[in-house]
Order: C-alpha cells, then structure tokens, then sequence
C-alpha cells in the first residue's frame, strides 16, 4: 500500500506538504522558467536543430499539464451531466411523466453552474493539486462539494423514486478518486454514502418508503467506496508515470547543458548533417571554416549548390552510401576560388533511424581546419622528440666529461705543433657538443626555477661583458656592441640565469649576421605600450628571408650545417615558462640602420625586496 501511495511530488527532498495529490504540484512558473533556461533555444543551431532538446521539454510540460487537462475533463463531464438531466426531465414531461417542476429547477441551476464553470478560464488556471487537497477551497466547493449538496437535495426530495438520483453520486466519488488523495476521496464517498443512508433512514422513519431502499443505500455506499478507492488506484499508475517524467527533468537539463557545449562552444567544428544533404546544427566553428571570409548562415541550410562545398557534399554522400567512415577521417579541399582554397580534416559519426534499420538518417562531422591538425601532430612528435632528446643527452654528459679530461691530459703531454692542433680540435668538438647538451637538457620536461625580480639595469652590463670576453671581444663592448640602458634601476620578473642564456643566444646568432663594425650589435631597454618591459636585441645585417623567417623559432631548424636549431626555440620557451614573449622585426633603411631586432616583452616587477642584479 506504500508504494501506492507514492505521488508525483515524491522527488528526493520534497516535504509531505509539497505533494497534496497524485498529481503533485504541477509545473510552475518558475520550474518552466529553469527548464526554458536548461533547454536552449541558440540561434546558431536553427528550428531544425532542436530536435537536441524538443523530446525533453515536451517529457516535462506534459507532465505538468496533466492534472489540468484531467480537471477541465472532469468539468466538461459535468457540464454534459447537467445537460443530459435537463433534457432527460423535459423528455419525460414531453411524453407525459410526472417530474416535479422544483426537480427541473434544480437540473437546470447545476448544468448552468457546471458550464460556466467549464468555460471560465480564470477558475480553470486557478485550479491545482493543492487547492482541490482542502475542504473548504473555492474549487473544491465549486465541483466536488457543489455535487454532493445538489445530488443529495435531489435524492432527499424524490419520494416517489421516479428517478434514480444516486447513482450521480459517482460523478464526484470518481473525481475525488482521480484528482484528490485518496483520503479525501474517502471522506468525500462518504459523504456520499451517508446522504444515502440518511435520506434512506429518514424515510424509513416516517414510513415513507420500504427498509429495502435502506438496504440498496448501504450497497450503493459500498459501491462508492469501491468506485473511490479503483479511482485513487488508477491515478496512482498515472502518478507514477509523471513522476518518472518530472524525476527526468533534471537529466533532461544536463543532456541540454551537453548539446549546448557540443554545439555551441566546441574548438571543433561540428555538423549534423541528413541524407538529403542538409545541414541540420551547425556550431560556429563549423560555420566558420565553411565559410571563406565570413561565417556560413545559421542552420538549417542546404550543402548542395554551393560550388565551394562540393567536395564536403561528394564526402558525405560517399559515407552515406558505404555506411561507414575512416576512424582517423580523411582531407578534403573547399576551393572558394583560383587562389582561396582551405583544407579540412573530416571525421563522421553516423546515428541509425529508430523507424528503419536499413540504413543510416544522420551522420555527425566533426571538421577540423588542416593547419590545426598539422600543427598538433607536429608539437606531439616535437614533445615525443624533446623527451627522448633528453634522455639522451643526459647519458652523453658522463662520456662527454671523460673525452674531455682525456684530451687535457693528451694537451699537457702535446709537444708538436700537430699534436697541439688535434687536441684544439678535439677540445673545439667537446664544448660544441656541451652546448648542444645544455640546450637539449633546458627544455627537459621538469617544475621551472621560480621567477624572481631583477634589475636590468645593473644585470644587463655584467651579461654582456662576460659574453664579450668568450667571444675574445675584449674591450669592444661600447664598439662592436653598444648597451642603450636606462640611468635608474628598471625591474622585470625572470629567472636570472635564463635571461643570461636567453640573452647570449640572441647575442650569439646576432654575432653570426652581422658585419664587423661599430655599433653592429645593440641591447636597449624600454617601457611596453602594455606596461610591460621591453628587452631589444637589435643586429645590422641582411634581412631574413621570408620562408626562413615563418620557421625561426621551430626546433631543429638551421640555416648553418653545424647548427643544431636549438638557439631561438629554447628562448621561446624559457621566455613563455616567465609568462614573457619574444618577437622577431625587421627593420629597413640604410647601412647603418637597416638590421633585424629581437624583442623580449617581460612582466615588470612590482617590489625589488628580492631581486638579483648578478
């Protein structure tokens, strides 16, 4: 009997008040709103597209509405009694039955107030689980209780039994029974019951009618009972059904909440796409790639007669007819004109029809642009690379050491020129290959040393001399390189021996380029439109090449022989570990200004009490 007490309000947390009938609450206003809220209607995805979130909605708003559309039933069945008792009194005075006039008066005021009733929109919204759950509610009165007290003046008042009024006691047994707990729909067959008994007794009494209408009256009662209580039983299968809807409003606000972020905030294009060929959802990034300047139109569109799209229209069609797709997808080719064209990475998922299992009804693309594919493949095999370059060149150091310890002991024991010369070669090779090692191991997988504030004022002068004296500049610098430093303290966030090793490579390859002369080589500071530091390292020299310059700071990349690409890709990422950037300008004009500039754009300090300055 528990489990058939169980009403469409039992949802996890909700209190005994809060569940008054079968048909619980119903969906209110503000549950709409946050089911509307859920299930979005975007305007990216089109009226196509909301097959996404239509079954959902339309599981909840039925769910809601079924205790109105079983009240205004129950009404219209009312107003239907009312006209059936009318027209039944004056067929029976038509033909010359005796009905009393007070007895068509009555038909005629309760058939009156069920169609009013019936056609009041007002009364009908005001209705609700909760207002026909108590006694003394207008609706309540207005239906059940308005019943009860015609019916019973009626049955009271027929002493010659010319009609058989208590079998309308059912209309109000049975509406109690659907639309009431059931212990309301007791108390209201009982009510009922005793009208009947009464009346019975009464006439008993005063011997106006036979004990054997007393008896049919108890058996009527029993029948009412009976009726109720069936009544309550079917409304709580029904309850039960809207219970499991409403239990799924809140899955139904997830799947919402997933086909919002598949559809409209994925990096990846996504298309739902028909066998005719039509476009049903479209995320912006699909519509993006598919158009060539400007975002396709908003689904639903046709793919079909757009010249552009031949090649996406010609995939589709070709997977619709084999019925699968490769895992890995395939390259097509949109050419929007002779020199515009775009590539594409196309996956499908297909979805087979409910209806027909003899084929495929939609298929999903997933569209990536091939540039994208292209670049992640390459920065996979770039981390693959790094992780197995560094292990490597961690088991090289340790022989690395002894070739060198051998050498300098083969140097001291050196007493010929030639012997002297394989030494310097051999020495020459070990720091060739010290340095490749050093430049492998910076970009080593590993937690980075913490940023600290530095003054590059003061730090700058010192990087720079001990970079001159290496080189076997000498005094050069203010020659050969010229330092365009601020007077006063200039204070940006980096690891101080990273900027030193960020620093000498841009030196380095600046080295390389430019001509031997004054000034060549240049390190200024300045302030950043954005507030940020600005570190220039600026070279005289030949431009880059324009194919050269789109590879510059990829690893592995030279345009020496004995280069080993390393230089600007390790500043790249010790810059981008500090949260700096580096970019690469060139610079045009005469001999003496035409050059190539790096810039590095740091975080500025904002307290020195820690700072490095060496």
């Amino acid at each position: 009997m528990a489990a058939n007490n169980a009403r469409v309000g039992d949802l996890p947390g909700a209190g005994e008040d809060s569940r008054p009938s079968w048909f619980g609450p119903g969906l209110g206003d503000s549950e709409a709103g946050a089911l509307d809220e859920a299930l979005p209607r975007s305007s990216t995805v089109g009226e196509d597209a909301q097959f996404f979130v239509q079954q959902p909605r339309r599981l909840v708003n039925a769910g809601g509405s079924a205790f109105l559309r079983l009240y205004r039933a129950f009404l219209g069945a009312r107003m239907a009694l009312g006209l059936a008792l009318v027209a039944t009194l004056l067929l029976a005075t038509a033909i010359g039955a005796t009905a009393p006039r007070w007895a068509l008066l009555v038909c005629s005021f309760y058939a009156f107030e069920a169609t009013a009733l019936w056609l009041l929109p007002r009364v009908q919204r005001s209705a609700s689980a909760q207002t026909l759950s108590r006694l003394n509610s207008p609706q309540w009165l207005a239906s059940i209780g308005f019943d009860l007290l015609l019916f019973g003046l009626l049955h009271a008042t027929d002493h010659q039994a010319s009609v058989n009024y208590g079998a309308l006691f059912v209309m109000p047994v049975l509406m109690a029974g659907v639309l009431t707990p059931r212990l309301l729909t007791l108390a209201t067959a009982a009510i009922a019951a005793l009208l009947m008994l009464g009346t019975a007794g009464w006439n008993y009494v005063f011997g106006l009618e036979p004990d054997l209408r007393l008896t049919q009256a108890g058996m009527t009662g029993i029948g009412l009972f009976v009726i109720g209580l069936l009544a309550s039983e079917l409304a709580s299968r029904l309850a039960r059904e809207e219970r499991a809807a409403r239990g799924s409003l809140e899955l139904a606000r997830q799947q919402a909440q997933l086909s919002r972020l598949v559809i409209d905030e994925m990096q990846e294009g996504v298309l739902v796409v028909d066998r005719r060929g039509r476009v049903r959802a479209a995320n912006p990034s699909a519509r993006a790639l598919l158009g060539e300047r400007q975002p396709a139109r908003t689904a639903p569109f046709q793919l079909r007669g757009v010249g552009a799209w031949d090649g996406l229209v010609r995939s589709v069609e070709q997977a619709f007819l084999e019925g699968s797709w490769p895992e890995e997808g395939r390259d097509i080719v949109l050419r929007f004109g002779p020199e515009s064209q775009r590539g594409l990475r196309l996956r499908m998922r297909f979805t087979r029809s409910r209806e027909s299992q003899a084929g495929e009804d939609l298929c999903v693309l997933f569209i990536e642009d091939h540039r994208t594919v292209l670049a992640r493949s390459r920065q996979e095999k770039l981390a693959a690379m790094g992780r197995v370059s560094a292990g490597i060149a961690h088991e090289i150091r340790n022989p690395l050491a002894a070739i060198a310890q051998a050498n300098a002991l083969m140097a001291e024991d050196a007493d010929d020129a030639q012997q002297r010369k394989l030494t310097s070669m051999v020495a020459a090779n070990v720091d060739r290959l010290k340095r490749i090692v050093d430049d492998v191991m910076e970009l080593a997988p590993g937690r980075p040393p913490q940023a600290v504030p530095l003054d590059l004022a003061r730090l700058l002068p010192d990087i720079c001399a001990d970079w001159a004296r290496t080189n076997g500049l000498g005094h050069e610098v203010g020659g050969l390189l010229r330092l365009e430093l601020p007077s006063s303290s200039c204070w940006a966030q980096f690891e101080p021996e990273h900027l030193r090793r960020v620093v000498i490579n841009l030196l380095d390859n600046g080295l390389r380029h430019a001509p031997r002369q004054a000034a060549a080589l240049r390190v200024s500071l300045r302030s950043g439109n954005d507030g940020a530091v600005v570190l220039s390292v600026f070279n005289l020299g030949a431009p880059i090449a324009p194919e050269v310059e789109r590879h510059l700071f990829e690893p592995f990349f030279s345009t020496r022989s004995r280069g080993s690409g390393l230089g600007l890709y390790i500043c790249r990422e010790l810059c981008e570990r500090y949260g700096a950037r580096i970019d690469y300008r060139r610079h045009d004009g005469d001999a003496k200004s035409a050059g190539n500039e790096f810039l590095l754009s740091l975080n500025r300090s904002i307290s020195a009490s820690t700072a490095v300055t060496a």
